[in-house]
């Protein structure tokens, strides 16, 4: 079920639905390494075979793992090239391995950025040769692109703070778990969103000064040393649900479940599987990396089937809590 909403929600955001709107703004294992590629295939509407390039600035989350993923295995389903890259979190690597797919004849090329803030070096080498490009989540601060599609980071920020606020109804003690670095714009898009709705609300905020890195284990560091001098707390931000889920076995460790809450963001699996289960884990936004994605590969086929695309396509979000989990969880799923 979720993979077929994942799916609708995708191709409705590629060809324009007016509910997507505009906006300037998940393990490891990957597709493939620094300079390397793997095989699968990708066609155009009009049976046109394309060769196509996915260049992930890292591989090293099951957030982005999902993305190139799916682009792979919706290009394996129709016949031609998708050549994957891993730069390992290397904004050089990037680069060279943009330039490694634009020697080897692509027609255009998907790149999933990760924390990435710019990629200008790789985003002129791209215009010089022609071809579009399509920013998948991130979009970069410089640099000329065809396309982006991903998600209003502030607004899930906000959906998360309005489910807190009402849940203590006014008042209590929220720490906020930070993915980091200081200047990643998706993350500070996010705490920003949160800290709108309770910031005057009567509830306080205790933002930890450590980032947990968008991982599981960071959030549980992270986590603990919040535990260890905050024993007040009634709930958890977290920019991602990978850090929350690190998070929830710190107060599991240490506990506290009856007493704190979660609310993350992205839809993992696993934190879907949590809020099903009837525990601490209450809520998340969809930001998966399937419809991501979907929307990534299928913005790049209409473009060189010859179509005109919008330049910023927001992709949906919607809430997700123990009254709707069950639409949008596949244990199965890719992310």
């Amino acid at each position: 079920m979720r993979r077929l909403l994942a799916l609708a929600v995708a191709v409705l955001c590629v060809f324009g639905v007016a509910a997507c709107g505009s906006s300037d703004d998940k393990d490891s294992g990957s597709s493939g390494s620094s300079g390397t590629a793997s095989t699968t295939a990708s066609e155009g509407s009009g049976g046109r075979r394309f060769k196509i390039g996915m260049a992930n600035f890292t591989l090293g989350a099951p957030y982005f793992i999902g993305i190139s993923k799916t682009v792979e295995r919706d290009g394996q389903r129709a016949g031609n090239e998708v050549l994957v890259t891993d730069a390992k979190g290397d904004a050089a690597a990037l680069t060279s391995n943009v330039e490694d797919l634009l020697a080897q004849g692509v027609d255009g090329i998907v790149i999933s950025g990760g924390p990435l803030e710019a990629a200008p070096a790789a985003l002129n080498a791209i215009k010089q040769k022609g071809i579009p490009v399509v920013l998948v989540d991130r979009k970069f601060q410089s640099g000329d692109y065809t396309s982006w599609v991903g998600p209003d980071n502030e607004a899930i920020g906000r959906q998360d703070g309005e489910y807190i606020s009402e849940r203590l109804g006014g008042s209590g003690k929220v720490a906020i778990i930070r993915g980091g670095p200081a200047d990643n714009s998706i993350g500070l898009a996010r705490t920003e969103g949160v800290r709108s709705v309770l910031e005057g609300a009567g509830i306080e905020l205790v933002v930890a000064p450590d980032f947990g890195e968008w991982s599981s284990d960071g959030g549980l560091r992270v986590m603990e040393n919040l535990l260890a001098k905050n024993k007040d707390l009634d709930a958890v931000f977290c920019e991602n649900d990978s850090m929350c889920l690190g998070a929830q076995k710190a107060i599991r460790d240490a506990g506290k479940s009856e007493q704190i809450f979660i609310a993350g963001v992205d839809g993992q699996k696993e934190a879907l599987a949590e809020i099903r289960r009837g525990g601490n884990y209450e809520v998340t936004g969809l930001n998966d990396a399937v419809t991501m994605g979907d929307a990534a590969f299928e913005r790049l086929i209409e473009l060189l089937d010859g179509g005109q695309a919008e330049k910023d396509t927001v992709v949906p979000s919607p809430q997700i809590t123990r009254a709707n989990v069950d639409d949008y969880y596949d244990p199965n799923s890719e992310f």
